[in-house]
């Protein structure tokens, strides 16, 4: 396994906090995740993570925290919401975790085991 050092995380991760400031330890956290991921999959090219306070549905604070993640093919996009924002970002995290474990077993099936191809037409032939 690679090894991910704390330069590299920093510079392929974005953090926002919509409607709140992240603390040093929130940040650390979503870092010291974000490294996970990033040991899991080298390929990836921006994590960015979004904690929003959401005081619009209850009178009680709410985070929803969003992933979108920059691969080689479609990015992958995910949210959690909860009434914690340190738990929004674990369950968030292990959320794109499986996200990213589910490509990387679509891709190996499909390269071990390629699908035939019917054509309509009839093929020419080589001199």
């Amino acid at each position: 396994m690679p090894h991910i050092t704390p330069e590299v995380i920093g510079a392929k991760l974005i953090l926002r906090g919509i409607h709140l400031e992240l603390t040093d330890a929130m940040k650390a956290i979503i870092h010291e995740k974000a490294g996970r991921l990033l040991r899991h999959e080298p390929r990836i090219d921006r994590i960015r993570i979004h904690v929003e306070l959401d005081k619009t549905k209850t009178s009680q604070a709410h985070f929803i925290a969003k992933a979108h993640i920059e691969i080689s093919g479609p990015d992958l996009n995910a949210f959690v919401d909860s009434d914690d924002a340190y738990k929004s970002v674990d369950l968030l995290m292990d959320k794109v975790d499986g996200l990213l474990r589910k490509r990387h077993n679509e891709l190996k099936e499909k390269r071990h085991h390629p699908h035939a191809v019917e054509l309509d037409v009839a093929l020419p032939k080589a001199l």
